[in-house]
This record gives C-alpha cells, structure tokens and sequence, in this order.
C-alpha cells in the first residue's frame, strides 16, 4: 500500500465515514463444492463531476477500481478480505461514525486471511463470522432486503 501520511489516511477514513460504505455479504455461488462466499467491500461514492478525490485515493491504497454509474455518480470499489484488512487497519484509528462496521469488517477479514475458505471454519469461528456480518448489516442503511439471522445461520451450517 506504501506510505502514507497520517494526514493522507485521517482524510480517506473521513471520505468513507460521510461518503463511503462498508459491505460484508455472504453471496451464493454457482460451485456445488463451494456454494458461499463471503464478498468484503469498501466503497467511496462521488459526483461523476468531481471524482478527483477516489482517484487519488485508489493511488493513495494502489488498489480498486473506478466506476461510472448511470445516475451521475463514480464509485471506487476495493474487494478481497486481505485489501480490506489492510485498508481497515491503516483507517480504523481515524474512523469516528463507521466504527462498529469497520472493526466487525477488519474482525471478519483477519479471521479468513487465517482460514481462506468458509468451509475451513469451526463452529466457533462461524458463530463469531455471523456476529460480524449481523453487525455491519445493523449498521448499513437498508437498501435491499438483506438475509436474516436464521438464513445465515442455515448458510454457515450453524443450524440443522
């Protein structure tokens, strides 16, 4: 990620606070041997007129990419649970209102920079990935309907 100023990461951890969002989402798969998986996103949104900023913060963390949406707005998107550990951990000290979901999401991605793969996870480890994807999702604003207690539960194999 190289250095960076303190500065530098005060200000991208108050760009995500007031314009970005945390997103930790377990989505299904086509692969009948590995049906989930856990998709872990940081994502900063700007006026398409003024997307300056998310291209100085992509060089800033030289990862993510840059997306024209249809309704006038860029997005800078960083995926993969390593990118976001890193990320998170470099903004956390700076985080003020986002904090809940970026310690959940820095929790969750540390677990499985250890463990990889879902299917890699004990009961425990499963237990405390649901309380950590529950807690971002509390978190979020509701756009779309997100999946429950019990359907995660079911998806992590954490009920009968």
């Amino acid at each position: 990620m190289g250095s960076r100023s303190k500065i530098d990461l005060a200000y991208i951890a108050g760009f995500l606070d007031g314009d970005g969002s945390l997103m930790l989402q377990l989505k299904s798969r086509a692969k009948e041997n590995l049906p989930h998986r856990l998709m872990f996103t940081i994502c900063f949104y700007q006026d398409s007129r003024h997307k300056k900023p998310l291209s100085w913060i992509r060089d800033k963390f030289g990862i993510g990419y840059l997306s024209d949406r249809n309704d006038g707005i860029t997005e800078l998107r960083i995926n993969g649970y390593l990118q976001t550990k890193n990320i998170l951990g470099a903004l956390l000290p700076y985080i003020r209102f986002k904090n809940i979901q970026a310690r959940a999401m820095y929790e969750a991605a540390s677990m499985m920079c250890d463990k990889r793969y879902l299917r890699k996870l004990n009961a425990v480890d499963k237990r405390k990935l649901l309380k950590y994807i529950l807690d971002v999702q509390k978190s979020n604003y509701i756009a779309k309907r997100k999946k429950t207690e019990q359907e995660l539960s079911k998806i992590l194999g954490l009920t009968p």
